[in-house]
């Protein structure tokens, strides 16, 4: 989970402190100076260093600030993503939804979705997957979110999103099916998705005057 600027501050110390604040800065002249910067601007320097100068717990909210104050556009998020590791592609992905991005993002969260990897599925299936994904894509990530156990409750919008969905209930039931066939076990969570995907209840009737 992301957490505020003040909230790190309350936890850093303060040449971690400093450490952060000449970051912040140089991501704020990269956003105020557009192509000024040839190759890899200092502050996607930063952004990969975080871990280790703000503590691993801290990573991904320092990252999601300096793309938020870089004003970090679809190539910038692109390239920290496909040259990050695992945790920088994470914050990437967390901090989609808090970028002037629109929709151009996607590939990078389907791209996510075509991996194995936990982390990477969790933080796909958040707010920019929740408002971006097309039906198709978004059912498709629903499944995989139980394939690899992560959890349903990190699917963004899921009450939203699965209500009176016919055909994402059709193919819960052909998941189930496909594990007790097979001898797995059937995932907890796909009973809480299953029954999302009723019709929306109808409202109480109120008493006429």
């Amino acid at each position: 989970m992301l957490i505020s600027r003040k909230e790190l501050d309350d936890r850093l110390g303060g040449a971690e402190r400093a450490w952060l604040d000449e970051a912040l800065a140089e991501a704020a002249h990269a956003a105020n100076h557009p192509g000024q910067d040839s190759g890899n601007p200092p502050w996607e320097l930063r952004f990969a260093s975080a871990g280790r100068h703000c503590g691993l717990e801290n990573a991904d909210s320092v990252r999601a600030l300096l793309l938020v104050e870089a004003r970090a556009g679809l190539p910038a998020v692109t390239r920290l993503y496909e040259q990050g590791t695992a945790a920088e592609r994470r914050a990437v992905l967390l901090t989609l939804h808090l970028l002037d991005l629109g929709a151009t993002a996607l590939p990078l969260v389907e791209d996510a979705l075509r991996t194995n990897d936990t982390r990477l599925v969790a933080a796909a299936v958040g707010p920019y997957g929740a408002d971006h994904l097309d039906a198709h894509g978004w059912r498709h990530a629903v499944l995989k979110c139980l394939f690899t156990e992560v959890p349903v409750e990190a699917l963004d919008r899921l009450g939203e999103r699965a209500r009176g969905d016919a055909e994402l209930a059709r193919m819960l039931g052909d998941f189930a099916t496909e594990r007790t066939a097979a001898g797995r076990a059937v995932p907890a969570g796909l009973r809480t998705v299953l029954d999302l995907t009723g019709p929306a209840p109808a409202p109480a009737p109120t008493e006429e005057s």
